[in-house]
């Protein structure tokens, strides 16, 4: 019975790991996403002057991550959340809280107003503070 239910285990797992392939699959195939046509890895590469920032709450954010930052706002309202919290992100040690505080250290968005870090909030239109 218990080789019987691993089997069972390994069907499920493979049968999820074919319906999340197709799923992203489906979602990178269509017209606009989060980020309109622009690839989430791609949006996030754009990111590259914000690393430091992303890693440390304390760095000093370059003017040409606050630029690309601004993009991003512009690009959509889920965008910059999307990018930030991406499995990019994870893969290059960004600190979700960290990176989520650029917008309000380049003095793009309202105080207060946050990427919930694993929910799907929205983030506000840019405006500055």
């Amino acid at each position: 019975m218990g080789n019987n239910s691993q089997v069972a285990l390994g069907v499920l797992f493979s049968i999820m790991m074919v319906l999340a392939t197709l799923n992203a699959f489906i979602r990178g195939a269509s017209a606009a996403g989060e980020c309109g046509r622009t690839p989430i890895s791609s949006a996030f590469a754009s990111l590259s002057p914000c690393l430091g920032a992303a890693r440390d709450p304390q760095a000093k954010v370059p003017p040409t991550c606050c630029a690309k930052i601004e993009t991003l706002i512009g690009s959509g309202p889920r965008c910059l959340c999307t990018v930030l919290l991406s499995a990019a992100a994870k893969e290059a040690r960004i600190i979700p809280s960290s990176a989520i505080s650029i917008p309000k250290r380049c003095n793009i968005r309202k105080a207060g107003s946050e990427c919930g870090i694993g929910a799907k909030n929205t983030v506000p239109s840019a405006t500055k503070a």
